[in-house]
């Protein structure tokens, strides 16, 4: 990748308080200002997360074999899901990014940067606005310029593991890596899988990247929180929490289950692990020897000094624990509250029940 001159060390001052190693990123954060102000708002909220969910819906359109279904597979991540929005937003996995596509659009039109650029930018700012999340790498230089990637590229929330593992695969990711990938769920909502609780989030903190996600898909579900009729949805085991088959499936199995039990004590780990795996995933397709490194442009998260629990009234008894190879940790139960989940994100605008 591209850095300042033969000294790597060198850096340039973009204006009070922040510099760069390469004059190319001075421009970021300009943008970044923009967006945090008129975009992401400076919050953990819902533009945040779907930034993120954006990085992975356009990187993924991706194979090692360059083919998908004897086709072209895509250009990986290189802006097309924005580029080709006329048809990849027609894709059913794409469903509810559309807003959030033409307005991430506009604010790249904006400041003449590539799309692609400005999704895996925005996806990066918008996860350091959550407690405790990861301070991804950017790396700009994508060109403006992709072919749609094929649709079905993108796993289902109602596949099997067999299936995620195999698409994931073919994009050069293991197992382990698809349960690090899986730690932006813990700032996920689920869209229109289930309509009448649209934006149901996937675990009780929905505003901290935490471990506590993974935690709570091994708990036993007890009832849906929508109709629990919809392809891909399974039963929660905490009322106003959403829970997707594909989250159950990954970490119940035998070759994922081990490094997801794993980051319910070490957060660090989850947290080292899933910027090394975002790394992969942001420059797929992409010959990162032309692209400069523009990662001090990114925020500092803050950090999270709580341990992940069980949730309250919950216990060992109802822990579906999947990893042979060591037993489920010993973690507290968190104290019930006269606020239950469900009535939180009532008052949040998230799910009205």
């Amino acid at each position: 990748m591209v850095l300042a001159g033969p000294n790597s060390n060198q850096t340039h001052t973009c204006s009070p308080g922040r510099t760069v190693r390469s004059p190319e990123c001075c421009k970021w954060f300009h943008i970044l200002d923009d967006i945090q102000a008129n975009l992401l708002e400076n919050e953990c909220g819902p533009e945040s997360h779907e930034s993120l969910r954006i990085i992975f819906h356009d990187a993924i359109g991706f194979s090692k074999t360059g083919l998908f279904n004897g086709s072209f597979a895509g250009g990986g991540a290189d802006g097309s899901i924005m580029i080709n929005a006329d048809v990849e937003l027609n894709y059913k996995e794409n469903a509810g990014l559309d807003e959030m596509i033409y307005e991430q659009r506009d604010f790249a039109v904006k400041h003449s940067v590539s799309f692609g650029d400005f999704i895996h930018f925005a996806g990066a700012v918008g996860v350091s606005n959550c407690m405790g999340g990861p301070r991804l790498q950017f790396l700009a230089g994508r060109a403006n310029i992709s072919r749609p990637a094929p649709d079905y590229m993108i796993p289902a929330p109602f596949h099997s593991a067999d299936q995620i593992f195999a698409r994931m695969e073919d994009a050069g990711f293991s197992p382990e890596e698809v349960a690090q990938l899986m730690a932006a769920h813990s700032v996920g909502a689920q869209h229109l899988i289930d309509p009448t609780v649209n934006n149901a989030p996937l675990d009780s903190t929905p505003e901290d990247f935490d471990a506590q996600f993974f935690v709570e898909t091994l708990l036993e579900g007890t009832e849906p929180v929508g109709n629990g009729t919809a392809l891909g949805e399974r039963s929660s085991p905490i009322p106003g929490e959403f829970r997707l088959q594909s989250d159950i499936v990954l970490a119940r199995d035998i070759r994922s289950a081990c490094e997801w039990q794993s980051f319910i004590t070490d957060q660090d780990a989850m947290i080292e692990k899933f910027q090394r795996v975002m790394a992969k995933l942001s420059t797929l397709g992409q010959d990162t020897d032309k692209l400069t490194d523009c990662s001090e442009v990114i925020p500092v998260p803050s950090r999270v000094n709580r341990l992940a629990t069980l949730p309250p009234g919950k216990s060992r008894g109802d822990v579906q624990a999947a990893c042979s190879a060591t037993p489920f940790p010993a973690i507290p139960t968190t104290p019930a509250t006269k606020a239950s989940f469900s009535m939180i994100q009532c008052c949040r605008g998230i799910i009205t029940s």
